[in-house]
């Protein structure tokens, strides 16, 4: 059974934790081991000369980045998934609206603890990324795809989300309803999963039936789970750009070949979209600073160009 087609009760969330404030993220981020024509899927070339080993080293990352996916894996169950989403969904929700730079500016003093790898504000990193792709000479959907994609973010400042603190909102993704993977970083965390003692959770496809489509298979929830479901109605973007959106934290399937049985036809194509999107969003954390007055200009015509309307729902 494929997860909209579940429809229970909301359940209720417990009290939201406040956004920690600058000094607070100051704090998390000295913890964190810093660890159109053209064709999207040509091999990235910024990377070709970097030591990718000493990325997602999370078996040697601090202990801020190992409670983080402890405290994840043990909270991502079934149930908080259903009423995270019947949250956002709600008609009662008055949605917040910003355009996308007021999204970038609200996001610049978040730190992720989840990441080993950056300890950059986040408008930083999505110019890094965004810069990484434009020289590499990728499509200007794709730039604006790095742009973009982790102002899911956001939902740490929205109260109405009821988020938890960062574990619902930053880290790698996975589904949930079926078998937690072997391949997802630090799997024995999830022994405190309650899920993995439901009968039906606990298989292989679990709530799925082979080959259903990732369309259909509901992820843990997350900053690219709720920015999917902001941009894929208010935007121009192609399908390719709202996967590269919707999965880039999807790593145990984009890069270890998990979950393999739950995709459908079209995720293969979708996948190799992911796969080109990966390494900017990666391997950019090592590059220079960006300016971003001087690059602001640029991006602010993209940005006019796949959100016409301006203002998005958030």
């Amino acid at each position: 059974m494929a997860p909209t087609a579940i429809s229970p009760p909301l359940i209720p969330a417990t009290k939201a934790i406040p956004v920690p404030s600058g000094p607070e993220l100051d704090s998390v981020s000295d913890l964190i081991d810093t660890v159109n024509e053209i064709k999207y899927d040509e091999s990235s070339q910024f990377d070709a000369t970097k030591d990718k080993s000493t990325f997602r080293q999370y078996e040697t990352a601090c202990d801020r980045v190992q409670n983080f996916y402890a405290e994840q894996h043990a909270k991502q169950t079934v149930a908080y998934n259903l009423a995270a989403r019947n949250r956002f969904h709600s008609a009662s929700r008055v949605r917040p609206e910003l355009t996308i730079w007021q999204a970038m500016e609200k996001l610049n003093t978040l730190v992720d603890e989840s990441d080993p790898d950056t300890s950059l504000s986040q408008i930083e990193h999505l110019l890094q990324s965004a810069e990484a792709i434009r020289r590499d000479g990728k499509p200007r959907w794709m730039q604006i795809t790095g742009l973009i994609h982790d102002l899911g973010k956001l939902m740490l400042f929205f109260p109405e989300l009821e988020t938890q603190g960062q574990w619902d909102v930053v880290g790698d993704t996975f589904p949930v309803g079926c078998k937690f993977d072997e391949r997802i970083i630090l799997p024995k965390t999830f022994a405190a999963n309650p899920d993995t003692k439901d009968p039906i959770y606990s298989t292989p496809l679990g709530i799925y039936t082979k080959g259903c489509g990732l369309d259909n298979v509901m992820l843990s929830w997350g900053h690219d789970e709720y920015l999917y479901h902001v941009v894929r109605d208010q935007s121009l973007l192609p399908a390719e750009a709202l996967a590269m959106i919707r999965y880039h934290s999807f790593y145990p399937w984009h890069r270890e070949g998990a979950y393999r049985d739950l995709m459908c036809e079209r995720d293969e194509d979708m996948l190799k979209a992911v796969q080109a999107f990966n390494p900017y969003d990666l391997y950019s954390k090592s590059d220079d600073v960006p300016s971003v007055e001087e690059l602001k200009p640029y991006y602010m015509e993209l940005i006019e160009e796949f959100f016409p309307q301006g203002v998005l729902k958030w």
